[in-house]
């Protein structure tokens, strides 16, 4: 197995990394009162150590009451969330890193009475459960437009305390997927429609943050045709759907997507084996992030869907040569085994930590 080409340098715009591997965001829930402490700066900085060539941060909370659904879960305003991120990112670049957060609200995700602020009810475009149940009022143009200055306060601040970038989390059934997906958005107006039309909140969104840091920061899409409790779910049922829900974000201004899917190694439709990642940088001719059970065993990916039993490198590194997608995005392995890139490089597999469950329940 000929690691190399993984640890090839990368350059998109004025983002410049030293290889193709991407931290995942992972939600860990480790900021209480959604501070990340020095204890969160440690955790990123072992990964940067460890060869990551760029982190996605666990998602973040814009400045609105409901944005996220446990009290600790980091946030992206404030004073002392802002200070402690700004620690995170210089120890992060000190070890020779680059890091970006993940802006997230988690729209009709959060249920009627979650912490933080237990009042306040979740918001989602047609007020709709991700089951497509009614449960708040659709939102107004005056909450639409509140919280795409929220996200573009976000962006500024990010700009402004030396992270590399942003990602707009717009996957998994959160507040932007909810926009796009037909079963939650019911609306009739501008931000209704067709698969087109729905990507309107998300342009907004998009253009606001571009306005917010500049044509020259990256501002990456995290997007999925999956949702939380549906996994099998479809914005896109064929190349050309799928074309006509990019063009609009992929003009806004995204300069990489990043392309979620559970397993990568799967096609995204019939008569090709192109991932959704592979097509998407086919469609858009953007940079994109492939993402999905690397580094995992067959005990967490699903066994015989995966003709590689150990690990499933050798078709990822097969696909990256083919030019199929340009960075490859690691999760839960980088959770058990902060050094999996350098163990990869040097060829000592035999080395690297398995990932377990119970690695989620610390912060190492």
């Amino acid at each position: 197995m000929n690691t190399d080409l993984l640890f090839t340098p990368f350059q998109a715009g004025t983002l410049s990394l030293d290889n193709r591997i991407v931290m995942a965001p992972m939600t860990r829930a480790f900021s209480p009162e959604g501070v990340p402490g020095p204890d969160v700066a440690a955790y990123y900085r072992k990964r940067a150590e460890g060869g990551v060539g760029l982190i996605v941060t666990e998602g973040t909370a814009i400045n609105h009451p409901a944005a996220v659904s446990h009290p600790s879960i980091p946030n992206f305003h404030g004073e002392a969330p802002l200070a402690g991120w700004a620690e995170v990112v210089r120890e992060v670049h000190a070890a020779g890193g680059k890091i970006i957060p993940q802006l997230w609200h988690v729209g009709m995700a959060r249920s009627i009475g979650d912490l933080p602020n237990a009042d306040a009810l979740p918001v989602g475009p047609s007020g709709l459960s991700l089951s497509g149940e009614p449960l708040t009022e659709p939102m107004t143009k005056q909450q639409i437009d509140g919280i795409v200055a929220a996200f573009a306060q976000a962006a500024a601040d990010a700009k402004r305390i030396g992270f590399d970038g942003i990602e707009l989390h717009g996957a998994h059934g959160y507040l932007i997927d909810q926009f796009f997906w037909e079963k939650t958005n019911q609306r009739t107006d501008e931000y209704g429609g067709d698969l087109e039309a729905r990507t309107t909140f998300a342009v907004e969104i998009i253009d606001a943050c571009r306005r917010a840091v500049g044509p020259d920061f990256p501002i990456v899409l995290r997007f999925s045709q999956w949702k939380s409790g549906d996994y099998t779910a479809k914005l896109a049922r064929t190349p050309d759907e799928l074309a006509r829900f990019l063009t609009p974000l992929s003009n806004a201004g995204v300069d990489i997507f990043h392309c979620s899917t559970r397993r990568f190694w799967l096609p995204e439709f019939e008569g090709s084996e192109l991932n959704l990642a592979g097509w998407t940088k086919q469609i858009t001719g953007k940079p994109v992030i492939t993402v999905g059970s690397v580094g995992l065993n067959s005990e967490f990916t699903g066994g015989a869907a995966d003709p590689h039993e150990e690990d499933n490198l050798d078709g990822l590194l097969e696909r990256l040569e083919k030019g199929e997608f340009d960075l490859v995005a690691v999760g839960r392995a980088l959770i058990s085994d902060p050094g999996w890139p350098v163990k990869v490089q040097s060829g000592r597999k035999e080395e690297i930590i398995p990932f377990t469950p119970a690695a989620t329940r610390t912060l190492n």
